[in-house]
């Protein structure tokens, strides 16, 4: 499955066309590696997802095919978060 499509279906990002332009502008990382938007990611990958003020770090557990599948069973564990800026 693509990344830009992964973060999608998974909820990290709500647009898929701003996963695409976080892969263009190099705010996602698939295991310490810089993502395109049509990168591959697998079972066991570790995403580094810079939203700005947010940083993550998941694991992808499963690829869901559809967002309500992704609803019900998590498809990610999230391995460390952190915020940056002013806000707590």
């Amino acid at each position: 499955m693509r990344v830009d499509k992964y973060l999608q279906i998974s909820q990290l990002v709500r647009r898929r066309v701003m996963a695409q332009r976080l892969c263009d502008a190099g705010r996602i990382q698939i295991n310490e590696r810089r993502a395109k938007p049509a990168a591959p990611v697998a079972v066991g990958d570790v995403l580094d997802v810079n939203l700005g003020e947010r940083r993550l770090r998941v694991r992808v557990l499963h690829l869901p095919a559809s967002p309500r599948e992704a609803a019900r069973t998590a498809p990610f564990e999230i391995l460390d978060q952190e915020r940056t800026g002013r806000w707590p």
